[in-house]
């Protein structure tokens, strides 16, 4: 009778362990950064930025002229768009659209890590932390910026600011300066998708802010390659908008 008591109580015990133990997962389950880790490839490639509104970049009065220099001189070969020439970073939001796969990490611990394929990108993303100030950020400018992130509900913010001048907004040469900042809202839509809609901001070229939005698919069959400029890489031309070279 005494073991068919002490199995009893060591079944209740064990039952209020297990009970305490769901809770446990259930609460941190509750508590934890939605999962948007994976590998994803945009939808469509666009070569110039195409805002949420469907108008054109709100330029002021410098920024018509900066575009139209910097498109004058990549023509006519006086500038150069290094992010292709010599594989530097793309800045943002250029990098958003480029035409190849790339990989989200939400790892280590604090941190978001964005890998790009393309020209071997690194985006880190620290999380739930400020983003430093103009003074702290001016002696160390970057071409993707310096970003950090939080989630509001099942969206990541990301705020970047801290640019160099030496990226264009869109393949066309849209102009920035290092008064560039970005927001980024990212989140999973519509199951196997992921959708990042960036809101720009640089007063000195432009008279407001503006956003565009870029869908990718989730892929994590690809695996991300090797990239070296001015050497092939792997077949890009199924994604619509990217055009073979004539």
């Amino acid at each position: 009778m005494e073991d068919v008591r002490v199995t009893v109580r060591t079944g209740a015990a064990l039952a209020a362990l297990l009970a305490v133990s769901m809770m446990g997962s259930a609460a941190y389950a509750a508590g934890a950064a939605p999962d948007i880790s994976g590998t994803y490839w945009i939808t469509q490639y666009n070569a110039k930025l195409q805002l949420t509104d469907g108008g054109e970049p709100p330029l002021n009065d410098a920024g018509r002229a900066e575009y139209a220099r910097i498109q004058a001189g990549l023509k006519d070969g006086s500038i150069t768009d290094a992010a292709r020439k010599f594989c530097v970073p793309d800045g943002i939001p250029r990098v958003l659209a480029n035409p190849y796969p790339f990989e989200v990490i939400q790892a280590p611990p604090g941190q978001t890590t964005i890998v790009y394929e393309l020209n071997h990108q690194i985006r880190v993303i620290a999380m739930d932390k400020p983003l430093p100030s103009d003074q702290e950020l001016i002696p160390f400018p970057f071409y993707n910026g310096h970003s950090v992130g939080h989630f509001e509900g099942d969206t990541l913010v990301v705020e970047s600011a801290g640019f160099n001048e030496k990226t264009f907004l869109d393949a066309t040469g849209l102009p920035h300066d290092d008064q560039l900042k970005t927001t980024e809202r990212i989140r999973k839509v519509g199951g196997n998708q992921l959708e990042d809609v960036v809101t720009i901001t640089d007063p000195t070229f432009y008279t407001r802010p503006f956003s565009a939005r870029f869908v990718y698919n989730q892929r994590n069959e690809v695996r991300l390659e090797d990239y070296v400029c001015g050497e092939p890489h792997r077949d890009i031309y199924s994604i619509p908008g990217v055009r073979r070279p004539q």
